[in-house]
């Protein structure tokens, strides 16, 4: 947690993280996979980043608003993964160094590889448009608990949002030349 914190994200290496904890960089990718899933593990985050945002790597570009709000409200699902995401949230709202790690890290581990697989003009800044109305829901859905949006089924969200997210990843955008 001291490497990310220092050096945020984008600027933590395998490598200087085992030597941080005395031990051998193998044993380190061993027992966590990437530097994503030692991320998610050092904020107590009980999901590996890898396995659950890599599926959509391979989801067809017109598939991937579904895709992302199934995923991710998914994850809400299960409390363990919601409380480390309410904390993360939280967190960077009231500290701008956890704002910086939390910005790095999603940049980096989750929009970059979709915005790759989106593979448009624009893409990043298509992807953050997706990012924005996710954080937006899921703080309406689970930090506020506005209803009846808090209790709508994934069904029920993935019919009124995900068309959204759609049209911001492969649709017209005001600002596409982003």
């Amino acid at each position: 947690r001291r490497r990310f914190g220092e050096h945020g994200f984008a600027g933590a290496t395998i490598r200087a993280i085992a030597a941080d904890a005395g031990v051998d960089p193998a044993l380190v990718l061993h027992y966590y996979g990437s530097k994503a899933d030692l991320f998610a593990a050092s904020v107590r985050m009980p999901v590996s980043v890898d396995d659950t945002i890599g599926p959509l790597a391979t989801t067809e570009p017109e598939e991937l608003g579904e895709a992302i709000l199934r995923t991710i409200a998914g994850l809400w699902a299960d409390p363990q993964a919601l409380d480390a995401w309410l904390g993360l949230i939280r967190s960077a709202v009231t500290d701008e160094r956890a704002a910086a790690m939390l910005r790095e890290f999603v940049s980096s581990a989750i929009l970059a590889p979709v915005a790759e697989r989106l593979g448009a003009e624009g893409a990043a800044y298509r992807v953050s448009l997706v990012a924005s109305q996710i954080v937006g829901l899921g703080i309406a859905r689970h930090a506020l608990r506005i209803e009846p949006l808090a209790s709508a089924s994934i069904d029920e969200l993935a019919a009124a949002v995900a068309p959204t997210l759609q049209r911001y990843l492969t649709g017209d955008i005001a600002s596409g030349d982003r």
